[in-house]
């Protein structure tokens, strides 16, 4: 086992990885850059790091000064969680040659699937279905239209060196294709520094399903199911669910789609932890989309249903162990949602609202787990993305965790800033939500019918909250005793008004 981890990375997720450190008696160094100085994640490691300035190109994306820090602290491994570095390949292969662990796939195969052309290549060698369109990046435009025109539009433009919808454009016509090509590649060039753009057929209203693989350095591959992540705004997931409501409809699909990310994983010459996505249709038909060669934002609803620690793996891995699980092995049990909380207004296109934390208070009970990287008084930067905490449940059922979820999001209070919660609230009561009819446009969708109108006189409401609120707090002050019911009115009171 390893001597010492860096984690390369901050937020919930650099304290989850943390606390899988300190589980596996393995000291843990965190990472800060000015901006997170008072992080959670410095706060609770052992040792810190201090890299660079807030700009996370000058910290937490300087491969130079993380592979120092590294160093200097005696680290001979770095878990670099996700974002930032943790699927660029000239990092991992600076790790390899600096003798330092990078925990995940080795640099060659995140460089093989981190095209996603090179991916489409891999996929289709491996067996598996992919969407029509082109295998590399289109020369010129007049070679994309000759492709449009014989996949037919609408057509999608997109980057072949990155994803999160930049560099991506629909296509309805073909007088649209030339100026939306020129965008693509300018926008990709500089998000990716690379302008490459291959074009794939437009799936209307599909689903986006991802299937979770483990893989061993002697080969040994296996699947853990499927994660429902259909639920998007920008292109960026922001509700997830295991199982998939339609691959519960269907066992045989969650074992062709396992198979097929199977095959794809052993094509790349993959190892560690990674994610196969696909987009699949009403009928059960699914293609190949992309791989993640790394931890998912979403991975707690995998560990929620199969009862296994995918951190916990990925180090094993990493320092060389088997895989001492076979397909056969797993089981899914019951369900589990996650919502992503981010400091970010959805009534105004979900636009980031850092500012101090001024109160606090996070659910908890029987199925309930919380990833959280904030603290009351904690101020939320501007320089990075918003994402606050994952609050994820499990239930036998996917309609009890629904029902937990609201239960846990309406325990939510978190005052100073503008979140998403009351957000999520609102979509978990959407009749399609709740029928399991899910596609990546659903919640624009739902965005466009408008969601409930808040009941009620609201500035009345607020005034008697806030003279019961000075009440009870004087109460409090002189030893009286609030009633639980009353407390619980006003925190979900406090908590509409901060919404």
């Amino acid at each position: 086992m390893f001597r010492k981890v860096l984690v390369s990375n901050r937020g919930e997720i650099a304290v989850r990885i943390l606390r899988a450190l300190r589980e596996l008696e393995i000291p843990g160094v965190a990472v800060y850059s000015d901006a997170d100085r008072a992080a959670l994640h410095v706060r609770m490691a052992g040792e810190a790091a201090h890299i660079g300035p807030a700009p996370s190109v000058e910290s937490y994306l300087n491969g130079r000064r993380l592979l120092e820090a590294a160093a200097a602290h005696g680290a001979d491994a770095i878990h670099p969680g996700y974002g930032f570095l943790s699927e660029n390949a000239a990092f991992a292969e600076a790790c390899e040659r600096a003798g330092i662990t990078f925990i995940g796939p080795g640099s060659a195969a995140i460089r093989r699937m981190g095209s996603k052309t090179s991916a489409r290549h891999i996929a289709a060698a491996a067996g598996a279905p992919i969407v029509p369109g082109t295998q590399d990046a289109v020369a010129s435009a007049a070679e994309a239209a000759a492709v449009a025109r014989e996949i037919g539009y609408p057509v999608l433009l997109k980057a072949a060196a990155g994803g999160g919808g930049k560099g991506m454009r629909l296509v309805h016509a073909e007088d649209e294709l030339a100026p939306a090509l020129r965008d693509a590649a300018s926008e990709a060039l500089n998000a990716f520094g690379s302008g490459e753009i291959y074009i794939e057929k437009y799936l209307e209203r599909p689903r986006h399903i991802e299937i979770q693989v483990l893989a061993d350095r002697n080969g040994h591959i296996i699947h853990l199911g499927e994660r429902e992540c259909s639920l998007q705004r920008r292109h960026q997931k922001v509700v997830e669910e295991c199982p998939s409501p339609l691959v519960a409809r269907n066992p045989d699909l969650r074992a062709r789609m396992g198979e097929a990310a199977v095959r794809i994983a052993r094509q790349a010459g993959y190892h560690n932890a990674g994610t196969v996505e696909f987009l699949a249709d009403q009928q059960g038909n699914f293609y190949f989309l992309e791989m993640n060669t790394r931890l998912q934002v979403e991975h707690p609803v995998t560990e929620l249903v199969t009862g296994l620690d995918l951190v916990h793996w990925q180090i094993r891995i990493a320092a060389g162990g088997p895989l001492l699980l076979r397909q056969e092995d797993i089981a899914w049990n019951g369900w589990a949602l996650e919502c992503r909380i981010y400091a970010e207004d959805p009534d105004n296109q979900f636009f980031p609202c850092p500012g101090r934390i001024s109160d606090l208070e996070m659910p908890s009970g029987p199925g309930v787990r919380l990833d959280s990287g904030v603290y009351r008084g904690w101020t939320v930067p501007i320089d990075y993305d918003p994402l606050l905490a994952k609050l994820a449940v499990w239930a036998p059922s996917r309609d009890a965790a629904v029902h937990r979820m609201q239960r846990a999001l309406g325990e939510c209070l978190i005052a100073g800033i503008r979140t998403n919660i009351r957000f999520f609230r609102d979509l978990l009561e959407d009749e399609r939500f709740r029928r399991g009819a899910l596609d990546t446009g659903l919640i624009e969708d739902f965005l466009a019918r408008g969601r409930a109108p808040a009941t009620g006189d609201a500035g009345a409401e607020a005034a008697a909250i806030l003279a019961a609120v000075a009440h009870t707090e004087s109460q409090a002050s002189n030893g009286g005793r609030v009633p639980p019911s009353v407390s619980r009115w006003l925190a979900q009171g406090r908590a509409r008004m901060l919404r």
